[in-house]
């Protein structure tokens, strides 16, 4: 580690909070893979079509012709097959690209899958990773599908290594996760490294 002793302290500070964002992306990646454990289901009688089920340690997944299209663990759970809405609690998870690569991570407190919208609806303290770095936070976010932009909306806060730091009431992602627009009492700060 001579090396690392060699930087100045403006590099060292680089390197030590990019192995942090590094530390973190892959926590949440390796979290979004945890296979499920402790699977209790318990289903209420009542209606005689509707299933309920209270679930620890539940993924779910989206695949088509060995392809996945997303990934979501939620520590605790519920799902109702007569509204066909899944409830997590503590979600991470992943949205892959065509290439069948992460191409954005994510973890909230809170959040929804609706399998007859096939929508995914994260609310409070929503964090997201893209690929190329950008980290977004947002109160709430939605999924609507592969080919649909995803809307984040409330304090969205976006940031970019140190060259970039954006806040908006809203922001939507191309469905490629390439690219984004805020809009909605938007400040923007771009920052040169000297």
């Amino acid at each position: 580690m001579s090396w690392f002793k060699n930087l100045s302290k403006k590099k060292k500070v680089y390197f030590s909070a990019g192995a942090a964002i590094i530390g973190i992306l892959l926590w949440a990646f390796i979290s979004a893979e945890v296979i499920t454990h402790n699977f209790s289901r318990s289903q209420l009688s009542g209606e005689q079509d509707r299933q309920e089920a209270q679930i620890n340690g539940i993924i779910l997944t989206e695949t088509k012709d060995e392809k996945k299209y997303w990934e979501i663990y939620g520590e605790t759970g519920s799902y109702d097959s007569k509204t066909g809405v899944a409830i997590l609690n503590n979600v991470v998870g992943n949205f892959f690209d065509e290439n069948n690569e992460v191409s954005m991570s994510f973890e909230s407190s809170r959040g929804t899958y609706n399998a007859n919208k096939k929508q995914i609806v994260l609310y409070d303290h929503t964090n997201i990773a893209l690929k190329d770095g950008v980290l977004l936070k947002s109160d709430k976010l939605v999924w609507s599908g592969n080919d649909k932009p995803v809307v984040a909306s409330g304090n969205v806060k976006i940031k970019r290594n140190k060259e970039f730091l954006a806040t908006a009431s809203e922001a939507v992602i191309n469905p490629g996760y390439e690219s984004f627009k805020i809009t909605g009492n938007t400040v923007s700060k771009i920052y040169e490294e000297k």
